[in-house]
């Protein structure tokens, strides 16, 4: 193969379709020069993409929110089939069409022994935890392309068992690479379960999966807050109360108005570092999710934190915010005993699961996302249009795979 066309962050605002080398089975210069590893990797496969998303994640590298230079490859949430498989791989095959998680994992750490593939030691120098095409997670080229190369592939790739069952539901099953782990994560780390009463703080993507996941695990009342009509309009598509949060009132308020008390028994942040404060035409305020959690989280309440927080952000309000310092109410939720679980959804604890839900017809996330199919030309105005707020899950197909 002469090449591989990648999408590239060229600038804020701004991508572009990209002609890269085609990958190699190869680790990158950061991980070989950083932790003194072998460049060779016979434990790789290369894939062709069947189908990769775009993710509210590197949109904040699009808006420039992030310290991602210019050149920067996209894409982390990846399906594809194997074309070429390393030496070392067992259990894999060419032909096979597998989800990736986004976690870049070694499968021979403590963390990864332990489960927690979010934060594998052996995948990134700067850091614990990799992820592909995205800013200071170890150089691994990005997933919003023709072709990629995915490491310790026995470990990390998920095989769907058939071929043609995969086709046909690709456009839920591509959300087992992040956003419906990770919405899944959140919800069960703030403790959904059966009869449960949750606050889902966004409507984006996660958000969404979020929602749908607390009523996978038996909640009563999904309550989605947001600021977009159309995002609030597709939580309520699939069973979801929703509260709008440009209107000039306490978020306890506005809960109680759903559930007639002011406290939820579990909440999710599915916002992150750019959240907004309340009322129409609310400034950014990046601590007012967080504390908006703890004000209406019961005593006792798990809040599960998928929203993206970051250490370098050059937009932001204030210079403490361009550290990762944000004005939390730390107290409230002492005085609450609330647990606080943060930090990369670890993919594999729940992808397996999930996918079997998908297989077995009880889980149809593309729909609660409303999955919207692309060309990986159309990636550059699937950018535009997510950052304008759509409400919609972009898929890109490099490959005309998918059918719809």
């Amino acid at each position: 193969m002469s090449g591989n066309r990648v999408v590239v962050y060229q600038g804020p605002g701004k991508v572009s379709v990209e002609t890269i080398d085609y990958p190699k089975l190869e680790l990158p210069d950061d991980v070989v020069s950083g932790l003194g590893i072998k460049r060779s990797a016979p434990h790789a496969v290369i894939l062709k993409l069947v189908s990769t998303n775009i993710c509210g994640s590197d949109q904040h590298m699009v808006r420039g929110r992030t310290t991602a230079p210019i050149g920067q490859t996209l894409g982390h949430e990846i399906t594809g089939e194997v074309v070429e498989v390393g030496d070392d791989v067992l259990f894999v095959k060419e032909g096979d069409v597998c989800s990736v998680p986004f976690n870049i994992a070694c499968g021979r750490c403590r963390m990864c022994n332990e489960g927690k593939t979010g934060v594998c030691l052996n995948v990134n120098p700067a850091r614990a935890g990799a992820a592909y095409g995205y800013v200071d997670m170890g150089g691994w080229v990005g997933g919003q392309a023709e072709y990629v190369m995915v490491p310790f592939a026995d470990f990390n790739l998920l095989k769907f068992p058939d071929r043609e069952q995969a086709l046909e539901k690709i456009l839920d099953l591509t959300m087992l690479s992040d956003i419906f782990p990770t919405g899944y994560h959140g919800a069960y780390t703030a403790g959904v379960t059966t009869g449960s009463t949750v606050y889902v703080a966004g409507a984006g993507p996660v958000g969404l999966a979020a929602a749908y996941s607390s009523l996978l695990l038996g909640a009563s009342v999904v309550v989605v807050g947001d600021m977009n009509a159309d995002r609030l309009a597709q939580a309520r598509s699939f069973g979801c109360e929703t509260v709008d949060l440009t209107r000039d009132a306490e978020l306890p308020d506005l809960i109680e108005q759903v559930l007639g008390e002011r406290e939820v028994d579990a909440a999710v942040d599915a916002v992150g570092f750019e959240a907004r404060g309340h009322g129409e035409g609310a400034a950014e305020a990046p601590a007012t999710v967080l504390n908006d959690i703890m004000s209406i989280g019961r005593a006792g309440a798990s809040l599960g934190i998928p929203g993206l927080y970051v250490t370098g952000d050059p937009g932001a309000v204030d210079e403490n915010a361009k550290q990762g310092q944000i004005g939390v109410r730390l107290g409230l939720g002492w005085a609450k005993s609330h647990t606080f679980v943060t930090g990369q959804c670890p993919v594999k604890k729940y992808n397996r699961q999930l996918m079997n839900l998908i297989l077995s017809g009880r889980a149809e996330i593309a729909k609660a996302v409303n999955a919207t199919t692309i060309g990986l030309d159309g990636a550059i105005e699937g950018y535009e249009d997510f950052d304008r707020g759509a409400a919609k899950k972009y898929v890109i197909d490099p490959h005309g795979m998918i059918k719809v």
